[in-house]
């Protein structure tokens, strides 16, 4: 690895002789810029303003712009002779806890090598040390024409060290945060916790760049003159408003598949281990002991259905067990239907005969009175 900085580090009276190399590379694929209608080039010339005349990098200089537009050179001997006590030493100032150190402080990473055999021993001494104390160490240097705030944290047998940004670099966090002010429920939390762990943990080595892979692919196809391959549509449904409740369902039940795990217990936490997308609706003060009182709703209904379903066996027995007494009582209903109906019917019978008969007798009475009137007459 090449070297970008030699000088050494400050350990108290100790000096370690050091090489700085950077710790990262970047992989991502670069474009030049191109005339589209014939393919070539497009550079950059770096002209003066004032004459038009295209300048070599011995000619061009330093200067810093003041208010009012002019400009005030700075040569490098300028510079070079401003009191910097770490122009070629890593000075340590302090050691502290590592979550003490602000992530957002973070930059560029690079190895400390040892410059030698003679720096292997406090190389070794200072890495033991880190490793024992669990803190890393707050330092200053200067790379690049500037002085630097900089972390060194053990990796592995080396130490490494990580630019930091000063504290007054870090823009404040106001603005970032929603205005709008809302109430997350318990329910929700613990459905985000439920898709944490079944996401779990990952490999990091695992992790790779799926865009940088297309576009290789996509060069390849394009020099050898083969088809383009044909990239995935972008998700049609990114960016809409959605139900928060169900997103994290769907979300846990997708984790699970992936990682093979369905039908495993745990599933009726979604509530939806019937497979089917859950409708999931805001239930408000009393509105549970509604849903429940009718049996529906999306809390104990849904888990029944989902969890604790009974085979079909079971239902037709069930079935068939509420159903044999509610017809018994239907028959025995029928019957006394069928009774009360008889017995009106004899009741109307007995009291039509009566009634005949009461009619035939006066009748009879009747004729009888008329047939001694006419007797009488006749004898008259």
């Amino acid at each position: 690895m090449r070297s970008i900085w030699n000088g050494a580090i400050s350990f108290g009276l100790v000096s370690i002789p050091i090489k700085l190399v950077n710790a990262t590379e970047n992989h991502s694929v670069s474009f030049r810029q191109i005339h589209t209608a014939d393919g070539g080039r497009i550079r950059y010339r770096k002209v003066c303003e004032l004459d038009g005349e295209e300048l070599t990098a011995d000619e061009i200089g330093k200067a810093y712009e003041a208010d009012d537009g002019s400009m005030i050179p700075i040569t490098d001997e300028d510079l070079a002779a401003l009191p910097l006590p770490t122009a070629k030493t890593i000075d340590i100032v302090a050691f502290v806890p590592l979550d003490s150190i602000d992530p957002l402080q973070m930059g560029a990473a690079y190895y400390l090598v040892a410059g030698g055999p003679t720096a292997a021993k406090p190389y070794t001494l200072l890495r033991e040390a880190l490793k024992r104390s669990r803190r890393v160490a707050i330092a200053k240097f200067a790379l690049r024409g500037r002085e630097r705030l900089g972390m060194l944290r053990v990796v592995g047998d080396a130490i490494a060290m990580h630019g930091l940004l000063w504290p007054d670099e870090i823009r404040s966090y106001e603005g970032a945060a929603p205005e709008t002010s809302v109430t997350v429920r318990d329910a929700e939390l613990d459905l985000a916790d439920t898709l944490m762990d079944t996401l779990g943990e990952v490999e990091m080595d695992s992790l790779h760049d799926d865009y940088r892979e297309a576009v290789e692919e996509l060069i390849a196809a394009k020099t050898s003159g083969e088809e383009t391959p044909a990239q995935p549509a972008a998700d049609a449904g990114a960016g809409k408003v959605i139900d928060l409740m169900s997103a994290l369902e769907k979300s846990v039940r997708a984790a699970k598949s992936t990682r093979g795990e369905e039908g495993e217990e745990g599933e009726g936490a979604a509530g939806t281990g019937d497979g089917e997308d859950a409708e999931v609706r805001e239930l408000r003060p009393g509105g549970r002991r509604k849903a429940d009182a009718k049996g529906g709703g999306g809390g104990r209904g849904a888990h029944t259905k989902a969890g604790t379903e009974k085979p079909k066996s079971a239902q037709k027995k069930a079935t068939s067990g509420r159903a044999a007494p509610k017809k018994a009582a239907a028959k025995r209903t029928t019957a006394k239907k069928t009774a009360a109906k008889k017995t009106t019917a004899k009741k109307s019978s007995a009291g039509g005969t009566s009634a005949r008969s009461s009619s035939s007798k006066k009748t009879a009475a009747g004729s009888g009175a008329s047939g001694m009137r006419g007797k009488k007459r006749a004898s008259a």
